[in-house]
C-alpha cells in the first residue's frame, strides 16, 4: 500500500518523507500562493481560480485571501459557501461542507494528527480522519476543528472554540473544549443568538 492509500484509508503514514505526497503539497500550495496574490476586485477571476484548488464545489463559493490547504482535491463545498479570510484546512483527511456554510476569519479545520509517542511522530508518521460540516453553519472567529469531527446541519459554533467531539444538529457550541450550549429554537428568528 503507497503511503497516499494509507492517508486515503485513515491509516498511518509517512507524511514528511514520501515524494508524490510532498509533491502534491507543493502543487497545492503553489495553487494557493497564486490565489492569495490575484487582485481583490478580479472577483470572477478569483471564483474560476478557487475552483481549480477544490475538489468539488458548488457555483456559488467565495473565500477571502488569505487561505491555505494541502491537497485541495480533498475539500468539497456546498453552494453558497462564505470563507473569511485567514482559512487554514490540512485536508488530506478530507472535508465536507454542506450548503450555506459561513466561516469566520482565521479559523481551521485539521484532519492530521501524530502519534502521542515521540519516536513514530519523529518517524513523520501521522493519521488524517475527515471532517464533516452540515447544511446551514455559522462558524466563530478563531474556530479551530480537530480530526475526525462532524459538525451537524443548522449549527453556530462560538469565536474561539476548539471542536474536538461531535456536535449535533440545531444547537448552538462553543469553548474549549467546545461544547452544547443550547439547541436552536423557532424563538432565535425573532433575536439575536447571544440573548
Amino acid at each position: 500500500m503507497s503511503e497516499k492509500d494509507k492517508m486515503l484509508h485513515q491509516k498511518l503514514y509517512d507524511a514528511n518523507y514520501d515524494q508524490e505526497l510532498e509533491k502534491e503539497r507543493i502543487q497545492c500550495k503553489i495553487l494557493c500562493q497564486k490565489y492569495n496574490s490575484l487582485p481583490i476586485d478580479k472577483i470572477d477571476d478569483r471564483h474560476k481560480f478557487i475552483k481549480r484548488i477544490l475538489g468539488e464545489t458548488g457555483e456559488n463559493v467565495h473565500i477571502e485571501p488569505d487561505f491555505w490547504c494541502d491537497y485541495g482535491y480533498r475539500i468539497k463545498v456546498g453552494e453558497n459557501f462564505y470563507a473569511n479570510h485567514g482559512l487554514i484546512i490540512l485536508d488530506a483527511g478530507g472535508v465536507t461542507f454542506g450548503r450555506d456554510v459561513f466561516i469566520a476569519p482565521s479559523c481551521g479545520f485539521h484532519t492530521s494528527g501524530h502519534p502521542i509517542d515521540f519516536q513514530r511522530r519523529n518517524q513523520g508518521l501521522e493519521y488524517a480522519y475527515p471532517i464533516f460540516v452540515g447544511d446551514n453553519v455559522w462558524i466563530g472567529a478563531g474556530v479551530q476543528v480537530m480530526p475526525g469531527v462532524t459538525i451537524g446541519s443548522n449549527v453556530v459554533i462560538g469565536g474561539g472554540s476548539v471542536v474536538v467531539k461531535d456536535i449535533p444538529s440545531n444547537s448552538v457550541a462553543a469553548g474549549n473544549p467546545c461544547r452544547v450550549i443550547r439547541q436552536i429554537t423557532d424563538a432565535d428568528a425573532k433575536k439575536n443568538w447571544d440573548r
